[in-house]
């Protein structure tokens, strides 16, 4: 006899997700993106560690797809940075931080995650977290003066693929 079968939540979907296919993971947001509850279930699944990879990945796209988060979804999300794990987690929120303005109330904490990341051992993370300071700096004028002189360390020190991103940043409105 047939049974039918419930389908999977989001929650499923991502922990059965292998963590390298963009194939199945561009699926799940296909299949949940319109559901009312994705972001608050997407901020929720970035809290547990088995989840943030997915999570995050999820979350960067919807943004990049021109949503807006409101202004309580941008604290939870900033007030996960010292928990994630991941360094594709790490990447997807640095990724995004350019759709989520930064609060007085959290420009601590980014900040603090930002220099963190300033010093990680892989350059996507470094490369992002550049740019995740320059966006600070256009929000707080007060980092600009440092921004550029982590720049200018940046175009000198550091390896082709995080000196692109730089003259990208700079290319485009520094």
């Amino acid at each position: 006899m047939f049974k039918c079968q419930r389908p999977m939540s989001i929650e499923q979907q991502i922990k059965e997700w292998d963590g390298k296919s963009v194939e199945i993971i561009r699926a799940v947001y296909k299949n949940y993106h319109n559901n009312p509850e994705f972001i608050d279930t997407i901020l929720t699944l970035i809290n547990e560690v088995s989840y943030q990879k997915g999570a995050t990945w999820l979350l960067k796209r919807w943004l990049e797809s021109g949503n807006q988060l409101k202004v309580g979804h941008i604290k939870s999300v900033y007030s996960t940075l010292h928990s994630l794990e991941d360094w594709e987690s790490k990447l997807h929120v640095l990724q995004s931080i350019s759709y989520m303005p930064i609060d007085k109330d959290e420009k601590a904490s980014v900040e603090a995650f930002l220099r963190a990341s300033m010093t990680d051992s892989n350059k996507f993370i470094r490369a992002w977290s550049y740019n995740g300071f320059h966006e600070l700096s256009r929000q707080y004028p007060e980092y600009t003066e440092e921004v550029r002189r982590y720049f200018e360390m940046a175009l000198r020190d550091e390896p082709a693929s995080v000196k692109a991103r730089i003259r990208n940043i700079m290319n485009k409105d520094f």
